[in-house]
């Protein structure tokens, strides 16, 4: 039963994406202008500063993200359909965890698009060690997008949902957000220092049972209220 409301919600979101492409577009859109804003900034003669492109990945990958998650529950709250949601005899932890994949999953194509764009322009050899970046961004991903969906859901109502939700969501994912720029940093040296980006993928999964965890627990109270 969970995990069929669960995919029952990813469903339901990712149909609606597929006719209106909105919040994809938005989130590229974005997520590029993000990018090209820092390579005019920081690319002289043809040579990005040192170390830059994995802060700049990932600060590209946090915008993007905190946009999506605004406008996902600005949808929801539109239609209803969040209440509805609420209404409807399921678990909720389960529609929370629908939420989160669809979420997830927005942000990871947006990321097919950052990647290569960030690695043309500032030269940096993110393909060198593919896996150990994939499971990286798909680390970070989940614990960045875990605490967001839960702040958006929790701020659907309020009428400082724009404001409140980055005051929020920031100091929480902040430890998130470095790990990944330190272990996709690490792949990015001359010599590519895998055991610390293990390090810090394992850290970025630690993280990512704890949110969820944490989520999973608050969200129904913090719904209900």
């Amino acid at each position: 039963m969970f995990a069929r409301v669960a995919l029952l919600v990813l469903k339901k979101d990712f149909a609606i994406e597929v006719k209106s492409r909105e919040i994809l577009y938005t989130t590229l859109f974005f997520a590029v202008s993000c990018v090209l804003v820092f390579a005019f900034a920081l690319v002289r003669d043809g040579r990005a500063i040192d170390d830059a492109a994995a802060g700049i990945l990932w600060i590209a990958i946090a915008f993007a993200g905190t946009l999506a998650l605004g406008r996902t529950f600005e949808r929801e709250r539109y239609g209803e359909t969040l209440r509805a949601l609420l209404l409807a005899p399921a678990p909720r932890p389960a529609i929370y965890v629908g939420k989160l994949l669809g979420i997830v999953v927005l942000l990871l194509l947006a990321e097919t698009i950052l990647v290569p764009l960030v690695a043309l322009l500032f030269q940096a050899a993110f393909f060198a060690r593919p896996w150990l970046l994939a499971g990286l961004l798909v680390a970070g991903t989940i614990g960045f997008a875990s605490v967001g969906t839960l702040f958006a859901a929790m701020l659907v109502r309020s009428r400082t949902r724009d404001v409140m939700l980055p005051i929020l969501l920031y100091p929480i994912t902040v430890p998130v957000i470095i790990a990944g720029v330190r272990g996709t940093s690490a792949l990015l040296q001359p010599v590519p220092d895998e055991p610390a980006a293990a390090m810090w993928m394992a850290l970025l999964v630690c993280f990512d049972v704890v949110f969820v965890t944490l989520a999973l627990w608050t969200f129904e109270p913090l719904m209900t209220e």
